[in-house]
């Protein structure tokens, strides 16, 4: 399963929000047999980062999205969190 996209608006950050979101998704890929669960975020969402580094993500690549982010030095990561079969 790949999480897309996931935001918590501005004024509704900091309380457990996106963590809380995060674990729903992993329930639900869990209980629909998913293996894994996959993502990619920027160099400067450190926020989300350490956020999915928290719910048992793990980088397991980076890339440039373009030439422009390749002389910028602005990386995409890719992370993912394996699910296991749940036994």
């Amino acid at each position: 399963l790949e999480l897309k996209r996931m935001s918590v608006s501005r004024e509704h950050r900091g309380r457990g929000l996106a963590r809380a979101l995060c674990r729903e998704v992993l329930g639900f890929a869990r209980a629909r047999g998913c293996g894994a669960v996959v993502l990619s975020t920027s160099v400067v969402q450190v926020a989300a980062q350490r956020l999915y580094e928290g719910q048992g993500f793990r980088r397991v690549g980076a890339s440039y999205p373009s030439l422009l982010g390749t002389a910028l030095n602005f990386q995409i990561f890719h992370y993912r969190c394996e699910l296991g079969d749940g036994t």
